[in-house]
C-alpha cells in the first residue's frame, strides 16, 4: 500500500511542478509601463504626441479615469486614437495590460486597483462593445 501512496503521490506532484516552471509569471503594472507605456507616457515632451496623458498628469488622466476602469482599458487594450491596440504590444496578456492601465492611473491621481476577475469579465464585455463599434461605418453628417 505504501508504494502506491508514494507512486500517486509523485504522480500528481510532478505535473503540478512543472506547470509551475512553465507558466510565466505576470508581469506587474509598473513593469509593462516601464518596458512599453513609458515610450508615449512617459514624462518629457514629444512633439510628435502632443496629446497623450503623461503619468502623472491630474488633469489629463482626470478626464480618462472619469470614464471608468473597465471602458478605458477596453479601449486602449482595442486601440484609441494614436495608440496602436495592445500598446503595440502583441505579447501582453488582457490582465498584464489592464495592470499597467490601472497603475498609470494610480500614479496619476486614480484609486484604481489591479484587475480582478470580475473587473477582466467587465473590460471583455466593453471590448466586444467597442469593437462592434468600430465596425460600423461612420455616421455621415
Amino acid at each position: 500500500m505504501r508504494p502506491l501512496f508514494f507512486t500517486l503521490l509523485v504522480c500528481a506532484a510532478v505535473p503540478a511542478a512543472v506547470l509551475a516552471q512553465t507558466a510565466p509569471a505576470l508581469k506587474t503594472g509598473e513593469q509593462v509601463y516601464r518596458e512599453t507605456c513609458v515610450a508615449c507616457h512617459g514624462p518629457g515632451v514629444n512633439p510628435g504626441l502632443p496629446n497623450v496623458p503623461r503619468l502623472g498628469d491630474k488633469q489629463a488622466w482626470g478626464k480618462l479615469i472619469a470614464e471608468g476602469q473597465h471602458v478605458l482599458t477596453a479601449h486602449a487594450w482595442v486601440g484609441v486614437r494614436a495608440m496602436p491596440p495592445k500598446g503595440g504590444r502583441n505579447d501582453l496578456s488582457l490582465e498584464e495590460f489592464a495592470r499597467a492601465t490601472a497603475w498609470m492611473a494610480r500614479e496619476s491621481g486614480g484609486k484604481w486597483q489591479d484587475p480582478d476577475a470580475r473587473m477582466l469579465e467587465r473590460i471583455r464585455s466593453e471590448e466586444a462593445k467597442r469593437i462592434q463599434q468600430l465596425k460600423k461605418p461612420p455616421a455621415k453628417g
